[in-house]
């Protein structure tokens, strides 16, 4: 007889894999592709008909957008830290993609969930690390299952679909490619052989020799810490980060190539593209830097770090990430303003501030003016240096 479980489903080599696998062996399979705003209607639609071709029982879309700004972009650009000071942690909606299959899950009424990971990454520490948090399920990973029989797992895959009858997208052959609102990330043939990319390896960003030539300026409008205008206009969230990943894209901005330590201690080298992020992370840094006390600015990044650790290493429903996040919500309070950015090409800057709050000193500024005098600033040097001017008099 026939079980029944719900497949996170992409359309990818891997999750396309697994729905005649799991038929094989006795279950009735339901997808469900959880968009997080990575795709267009045409692509949308190019999913469900290949749910369909492969003969699921059931296919639902759901809406992720709302969902992966609250849950993890408003935090992530409180934290301000990208993994290993790089990696803007773009496969993060997997959490929220976790959430969507278990509602199915409900709907359902079974408790058996699936997912296209491998056993060589991260993403199944994330997946099934999730699932265990928010309740008793049967988890299934068919990449998992084979990896130890075939060592050429993606060749096999392909073969296995082609063999019944369903064709490979030729993308898929060559590169692992995750695309949602947060951006791209591409693993896979040359990049995983340490070579240098090839034109295939390609998400949004344009090539240098695609860029305008003329420069572009944006402004974000920041309340307590979170995006709540573009150029002035009032949005959600993720209609923000939608549209700064369209503006931001033909600049070549957010492009990045990166080796990192992964969950499980193997090296990961992938290419990202996030453009959206990169910007909302550079406003949001320019007007904490001009906001926040120089105590405050000091300590945070210790504490932003520990958050980007505990979502990459799925620790995403972890009572630290909910402290944490205590924190980073308290020292929002005073990031308000709006931030000019400027970009002509490759990358972003924030050139201008507007905030209530910028902690400027009435009588005096940087390098140019003061209310002190010689007598003032010799004895704070004097008594701030006194440690370290001891230990040299008495150790000449």
């Amino acid at each position: 007889m026939s079980k029944t479980i719900v497949l996170a489903f992409s359309g990818g080599l891997d999750t396309s894999f697994c729905v005649p696998y799991l038929q094989e062996r006795g279950w009735e399979v339901h997808t469900v592709f959880a968009d997080t705003g990575g795709v267009d209607a045409e692509e949308k639609a190019w999913i469900e008909a290949r749910a369909h071709e492969l003969k699921v029982a059931s296919h639902v879309t759901v809406d992720g957008g709302p969902a992966i700004w609250a849950g993890f972009v408003k935090p992530f650009v409180w934290a301000g830290e990208p993994y290993q000071g790089q990696y803007p942690l773009l496969v993060s909606d997997r959490y929220l993609i976790v959430e969507a299959a278990l509602q199915r899950c409900a709907e359902l009424g079974t408790k058996a969930i699936a997912h296209g990971c491998t056993g060589m990454g991260n993403d199944q520490v994330r997946f099934d690390l999730a699932i265990k948090a928010l309740g008793d399920y049967e988890i299934v990973a068919p990449i998992r299952e084979i990896q130890k029989e075939h060592k050429e797992v993606r060749a096999y895959e392909q073969a296995y679909l082609e063999a019944r009858g369903f064709a490979v997208r030729a993308k898929q052959k060559s590169y692992t490619i995750n695309e949602n609102l947060l951006g791209v990330t591409m693993s896979g043939g040359e990049i995983d052989r340490w070579e240098a990319p090839g034109p295939g390896a390609k998400g949004w960003c344009a090539p240098r020799s695609e860029w305008p030539t003329a420069p572009l300026e944006l402004t974000l409008g920041f309340t307590n810490g979170e995006a709540v205008t573009l150029n002035g206009e009032a949005l959600p969230g993720q209609v923000i980060l939608a549209k700064l990943n369209a503006a931001l894209a033909p600049y070549g901005v957010g492009r990045g190539l990166y080796t990192g330590d992964t969950t499980i201690g193997l090296k990961g080298r992938i290419i990202y593209e996030a453009p959206g992020l990169a910007a909302l992370l550079t406003a949001h840094r320019a007007l904490e830097e001009a906001v926040l006390t120089k105590n405050q600015n000091r300590f945070k990044p210790e504490i932003g770090r520990k958050w980007t650790e505990l979502v990459y290493e799925g620790f995403f429903h972890d009572p630290l990430k909910t402290d944490v996040e205590a924190f980073l919500a308290s020292s929002q309070r005073t990031v308000n303003g709006t931030v000019t950015l400027r970009t002509e090409g490759g990358r972003v800057d924030a050139v201008a501030i507007q905030s209530p709050h910028i902690l400027n000193a009435k009588g005096a500024t940087y390098a140019q003016a003061a209310d002190w005098g010689v007598a003032e600033a010799e004895g704070f040097i004097r008594l701030y240096g006194m440690s370290s001017t001891l230990w040299a008099e008495v150790n000449r």
